[in-house]
């Protein structure tokens, strides 16, 4: 593997990271919504 694509490797990594967490986040977000409403 070069550098090259190594480093999109990590890149896309972290992106992935990223984007995961957000929708947990908003996951999350919609479920405490729901709850907080009476619908869980």
């Amino acid at each position: 593997m070069s550098r090259d694509q190594l480093k999109r490797l990590k890149e896309l990594e972290a992106e992935n990271t990223r984007l995961r967490r957000a929708v947990s986040d908003l996951t999350l977000d919609k479920i405490l919504a729901e709850a907080h409403r009476g619908n869980f």
